[in-house]
C-alpha cells in the first residue's frame, strides 16, 4: 500500500476499520500487532495527503495567474463591506 495508490476517503475507511477491530479486543495478539501496522500506516497516509492538502490550499493564484500565500485576512475586510 503506498501513498498514491490509495485515496484518502479510502485510507480512513481502512483505518476505521481497524480501530473498530482493535476496539473489540477480540483479536489474538499476533493479528492485533498486524492491524496496528497498518493502522499507523494508513494513518501516516492519511497525514501526508492532509499535509500536501493544506500546502495546495496556502498558495492560491492570483489574477495574473502568479501563485501567493493565502491570507485568510484578505477576504474578511473586503466581504465586510
Amino acid at each position: 500500500m503506498t501513498n498514491e495508490t490509495i485515496r484518502f476517503e479510502e485510507a480512513m475507511t481502512k483505518l476505521e476499520e481497524v480501530v473498530s477491530k482493535l476496539e473489540t479486543g477480540d483479536v489474538p495478539l499476533e493479528d492485533a500487532i498486524k492491524l496496528y501496522k497498518e493502522g499507523m500506516e494508513l494513518s501516516a497516509i492519511c497525514q501526508g495527503k492532509l499535509q500536501h492538502a493544506e500546502k495546495q490550499l496556502m498558495s492560491m493564484i492570483d489574477e495574473k495567474g502568479q501563485k501567493e500565500p493565502f491570507d485568510p485576512q484578505k477576504g474578511e475586510s473586503e466581504n465586510d463591506n
